[in-house]
């Protein structure tokens, strides 16, 4: 039997945080990854407010208390003097993962040419890895057809639970052996 896989999701936005919005943004998130998730997970949810302490506060419990093997943020990923969430992410990762911001932004840029201004990353705490997104939800789904397939293979390197995808959605992408 598979072990459970722990996702984290962040939805970070004030309004929101204070009731002031739906959440849109979480929601999304979760149901991209029931689509293209078969093994079991299950999410641990948090809506914050975008305070780079509080979202650093967030990410740190998500992987070191909660044990998540993956962290999905949504928020906070533009210009704007609020939007800190990849500020957080790269103050509490070991490593960078420069390669998803790079790929999530080229898949954008074929959509819309503001995507420019989107700053998303992606870093690694400990047995996490920690995926930033945009706040829109039809631009969290073009950025995770993006990056999904190198996620479970990620998840293996960081020894985390085996991922199986949905093949007639994505087939994860892992070396042969020799």
């Amino acid at each position: 039997m598979l072990e459970i896989m722990k996702i984290g999701v962040v939805t970070v936005s004030d309004r929101a945080s204070r009731g002031e919005y739906e959440d849109l943004g979480g929601p999304a998130i979760q149901e991209y990854l029931r689509e293209v998730i078969d093994s079991p997970f299950e999410i641990e949810q948090r809506i914050i407010s975008d305070d780079q302490t509080i979202i650093e506060s967030t990410l740190i419990e998500l992987c070191d208390v909660q044990h998540c093997s993956l962290v999905v943020t949504t928020g906070g990923t533009g210009p704007a003097k609020r939007d800190v969430t990849p500020e957080a992410t790269e103050a509490i990762s070991h490593k960078l993962m420069p390669g998803f911001g790079e790929l999530m932004r080229q898949v954008s840029l074929e959509k819309v040419p503001t995507a420019i201004l989107s700053r998303q990353t992606a870093g690694i705490r400990n047995q996490s890895l920690i995926v930033n997104l945009p706040g829109k939800p039809k631009a969290i789904a073009e950025c995770l057809d993006g990056v999904f397939a190198a996620i479970p293979y990620c998840i293996d390197l960081l020894e985390g639970p085996f991922m199986v995808t949905n093949e007639t959605r994505f087939v994860a992408f892992r070396p042969k052996s020799k």
